[in-house]
This record gives C-alpha cells, sequence and structure tokens, in this order.
C-alpha cells in the first residue's frame, strides 16, 4: 500500500488550483454564504408568474426528500388547464446552475404542449439541503418533483419524461431505475459510471474533480459525506479505497441496468468524444446493454459545449433531437426519429454538423487493425515529456470550434521521459472509430506508478494532433516483475489523412490526473514473445 496522503506534486498542484478557480464560472454568488432555505408550508405558492409567448411561467417552491424546499419553475402553456392533461418533462439542474438554465428550452417544449417543471437540485442556490451528488435523496426528489407536478399542475400521469445537462443527466437516468412512471429519458453529457468517468484505471481525474469540487462549494453546500470523498479522494487515501468506490457505484445508472431495463424508458443518451469530466466510454458501454427503445449521440466537444447554445434559445441540434425524442415517446409523433439509426456519430474531423448511422456501438468499427509494439521502451517518471491531454473543457472545446485538439512534436519528445511508437506512413486515409485498446507489458522498479498513453495523428513536419488518451494506475506491485497491462483509451472518431502515420506516446505526467510515480521510478515497456505488445485500432472502411 502506498502511504494514506501524498503531497500533490507541483503541476498538479498548479492544474487543481486553476480548476477550482474555473469553479467560479458556473456560479455568480457563493451560495454558501447565505442560510438554507427553509422549507414552509406554503412550498404551492407561487413566487412570480408571466406569460410569453403563449406560455406561463411560475416560479415556485416543492417539497422534496425529507421536506427539503426545493426552488423550481414550471413552464406551460397559457391556456393550460386540468380539463386537458399535457405530458410533463421534468429536468433537473446542472452542477451548480440555477432552476433558470432551462428556461429557453422549457419554453420551446412548453410551446408544443408539455408541462415542464425545472428545478434546482438540492443543496445547490436557494434549495435546501446539501449536496449529495446524485445521491438516494437526489432520485427521490426526482420522483417527488413528479408527484408535485401531478397535484399541481395539468401533467399527465401517463406521459412523464426526465431530461437533463451533466448533473441533470446522471439524476434522470438514475430516476429511470427508480420510477417506472417515467416513460422518456434524454441524458445529455452525462455519466453512466461514474467511477469510470473520475477514477478510470484507478487514475483520479484531478482537474474534473477539481473544477466540481470548486463549482459546488462556490454554488452550493457540500454534504459531510461529499466533503470527505473529496479529502479522500485527493489525498490518494487508498485505504478508503474500495468507500470511493462503492460510493461512486451508487450513484452509476449502470448499477441499476436491471431495473432500468425492467421500467423500459426509452432513453436517449448524448456526450462529446473530448468530455474531459465524464469520458464517453461508459455511454457506449451502457447503451449497449439497454433493451428499450435508445439512441446514442457522439459528437466533437467537451464537457456540455455540443449543448450550450441551445441553453441561450438558439438553434442546436442536440437540443431539437432531444425535442423530437420527446415528442415521439411522450406524444406518439411519428417523426421518424425511431426509424433512424440508433448509433449517431460525427467525426471531429468532419466538416459541418453531419452525422454518421449504424445499428449498434459494436457495429461502428468495421475492423480492428492490429498495430505491433516491438521496441522495448524504457522512461524515467516524474517528468512531463511535453505530451498532454489539454486543459479540462478547453481543449475539447478548442477541437470543436477550431479543430485545434492539443499538440506535439514526436521527434522532439525526450526518449528518456516518452515511450514512442510509430507506424509507417498510411497511403490512405484511416478512419478511426470507437476505442482503441492498448496490450502492453510493464516492468517498475518500484511498486507504484502512473502512465498515461497518448494516440497522435502525426503529419509530415512531426507534429502530432491527439486523437485520444487514457491513464493508468498501478499499486502495490513487485517491483523489477513484469505485468500485462489492457487500456482502454477515451472512444473517439477521427480521420487520419493520406500521408500520415499513427503515434503511441506513453509518459508518466498529465495535469489533467494526480501521478503515483516515486521520485526516481523508471518504467519499461517490453513485448515478450510469449505476449507481444499491441495496439488495437478501430477503423472504418
Amino acid at each position: 500500500m502506498t502511504p494514506a496522503r501524498k503531497a500533490l506534486r507541483p503541476t498538479t498542484a498548479a492544474a487543481l488550483s486553476v480548476t477550482v478557480m474555473a469553479g467560479a464560472a458556473f456560479g455568480l454568488a457563493p451560495a454558501n454564504a447565505a442560510a438554507a432555505p427553509t422549507p414552509t408550508a406554503a412550498t404551492t405558492t407561487t413566487a412570480a408568474t408571466g406569460t410569453s409567448s403563449g406560455v406561463s411561467i411560475r416560479f415556485v417552491d416543492i417539497p422534496g426528500d425529507g421536506g427539503v424546499n426545493l426552488a423550481a419553475n414550471v413552464v406551460a402553456p397559457a391556456n393550460a388547464d386540468a380539463s386537458h392533461r399535457l405530458p410533463l418533462v421534468v429536468l433537473p439542474t446542472s452542477w451548480s446552475l440555477p432552476q433558470v438554465e432551462y428556461l429557453a428550452q422549457a419554453k420551446k417544449l412548453a410551446e408544443t404542449g408539455y408541462v415542464v417543471l425545472t428545478y434546482n437540485t438540492r443543496g445547490f442556490w436557494q434549495s435546501g439541503g446539501r449536496i449529495e451528488t446524485a445521491g438516494p435523496p437526489d432520485i427521490a426528489d426526482a420522483s417527488k418533483a413528479i408527484d408535485w407536478a401531478l397535484a399541481h399542475t395539468p401533467a399527465d400521469p401517463d406521459h412523464i419524461g426526465m431530461a437533463g445537462l451533466s448533473y441533470g443527466a446522471g439524476i434522470s437516468l438514475l430516476a429511470a431505475g427508480a420510477d417506472p412512471r417515467i416513460k422518456a429519458v434524454v441524458a445529455m453529457s452525462g455519466w453512466a459510471d461514474l467511477v469510470g468517468s473520475i477514477y478510470s484505471e484507478r487514475t483520479q481525474h484531478s482537474q474534473a474533480a477539481g473544477l466540481l469540487a470548486g463549482a459546488g462549494t462556490l454554488t452550493g453546500r457540500p454534504s459531510e459525506e461529499f466533503q470527505q470523498i473529496l479529502d479522500d479522494f485527493f489525498s490518494s487515501n487508498l485505504a478508503k479505497e474500495k468507500d470511493l468506490i462503492a460510493w461512486g457505484k451508487k450513484r452509476s445508472a449502470a448499477t441499476y441496468l436491471d431495473r432500468i431495463n425492467a421500467n423500459g424508458a426509452a432513453i436517449m443518451l448524448g456526450n462529446s468524444w473530448g468530455d474531459s469530466i465524464f469520458p464517453p466510454n461508459s455511454y457506449a458501454d451502457f447503451f449497449e446493454k439497454l433493451t428499450g427503445p435508445k439512441r446514442l449521440e457522439l459528437r466533437p466537444g467537451d464537457h456540455a459545449t455540443a449543448e450550450l447554445t441551445g441553453l441561450l434559445g438558439l438553434p442546436n441540434t442536440t437540443w431539437s433531437h432531444a425535442r423530437q425524442w420527446l415528442d415521439r415517446y411522450l406524444k406518439g409523433e411519428r417523426n421518424g426519429i425511431d426509424s433512424e439509426q440508433p448509433v449517431q456519430l460525427t467525426s471531429r474531423t468532419a466538416d459541418g454538423d453531419g452525422y454518421e448511422g449504424y445499428p449498434s456501438w459494436s457495429a461502428v468499427p468495421s475492423e480492428q487493425r492490429r498495430v505491433p509494439l516491438a521496441a522495448t521502451e524504457k522512461v524515467t517518471a516524474n517528468h512531463d515529456s511535453g505530451a498532454n491531454a489539454g486543459t479540462v473543457l478547453l481543449g475539447g472545446a478548442l477541437d470543436q470550434f477550431l479543430k485545434l485538439p492539443p499538440l506535439a512534436s514526436i521527434p522532439l519528445l525526450p526518449r528518456s521521459y516518452a515511450a514512442v511508437w510509430q507506424t509507417g506512413a498510411y497511403a490512405g486515409e484511416q478512419r478511426v472509430r470507437g476505442t482503441v485498446k492498448l496490450h502492453t507489458t510493464v516492468t517498475s522498479d518500484r511498486s507504484d506508478g502512473t502512465a498515461v498513453a497518448y494516440l497522435y495523428d502525426v503529419g509530415p513536419l512531426g507534429v502530432g494532433k491527439l486523437i485520444t488518451h487514457a491513464p493508468f494506475t498501478f499499486h502495490d506491485r513487485t517491483p523489477g516483475t513484469r505485468f500485462g497491462v489492457d487500456l482502454e483509451l477515451f472512444s473517439t472518431a477521427y480521420d487520419v489523412p493520406a500521408g500520415h502515420r499513427l503515434a503511441l506516446v506513453v509518459d508518466t505526467v498529465d495535469p489533467l490526473y494526480i501521478e503515483h510515480n516515486p521520485d526516481g521510478a523508471h518504467l519499461t515497456f517490453s513485448s515478450p514473445d510469449s505476449d507481444p505488445s499491441h495496439l488495437t485500432v478501430p477503423v472504418r472502411d
């Protein structure tokens, strides 16, 4: 076991400080400076009322689980009354955002005949309680919100949907396993496996977690449990690793897959290839195991960047598809979305917003191309080679809007700090589609360590554009004894131009992650004859 606490290295500490400060961007004022709202008996009293374009907007307080007050708003057609029931859509807010987050999209839904209830998740802004991080109280709140809407609006109990972005997406998916009244879900930029998202291959995603922690502290009131989890997470307290994993699984839709399938909600999942908080792999795996009506959309961008313009009321493909999905499964409209291929992808290098359709996630690649990694490479740990995966929220956004992923000069990478393998130049375009997998053999002269694998598209001048990456960490290995590593890199869709080559780079430091390499450690990557190292690259003809 490593020590219970390990000081953060300067690069990690600096990156963590930046992301904690970046959390301020998610809130306009520190909510924890004010007293938590106290629920009152008048939880159905309208705080404000207005109409716009035939739509009524009411700000209300509603009782959540245990009587906790939830700040909410109801958006509905102005002429809606109890004489005619309308489909209901419930929208829990994203992490740190107020309940007006969805107002533009709620109005669009109400204009087409929906009752929409959006509410601030507990622990944030004017809602009471503490931040439970999509824990059981949050899921119970979703059902309480439905109960309230059925009692106080003309919502139809047989046509109920939930939708949300990021935190709201995770809560919506979890609620679909807990409440069989939910018939349709749209979960955008969310997660299905929380452990796999922020602790993949035993590696702490420190920038992502730091952003969430900072934003939560600025705009909400973290629970004692959440604060303890964060403390153990950032201190690398391996004695608490099982507790961290159990905490995360309780908050993962994948844990409740059987219940979600039994309830049969129609589920649409959407994510971005470069999501630096919730990478797309867990959505893809979860999608394959769903048995009801389902749709998976993956596109360029970082966390929530694909949906952002829709929150501002601007034209947005993702939100347009979300409304079509709800129309199909809550209103019964035959709008064609269910007759499209259920997997819809946009390549990161494609121009425009065109989608490629596939019958399943496993059908996305037509070939798994094996690239041998025969050369033995040895690196010294604790040094940043210059290969890295960018910055949380920014890296994927630059790729989406400017086609500018993180770059590295492959010939100039110091070989004492970075292991490098390259293919020859390809005669034709290589359409990478799906999940790249690395199999290698590692020997360390220390018992603990971290490495990060990067796959680059390398042009004629040696400049590499990042295609995908992933970290892995090991503990309690016998020094000097080799062991096998099988690593799934984050799923992607990327077209490598003709004349370019692929380069796999492995180093030991990336500002996105906490690393566990003792000072002076060395890692050797080898390819035994009995177990050759290789990279498996999924490609599409």
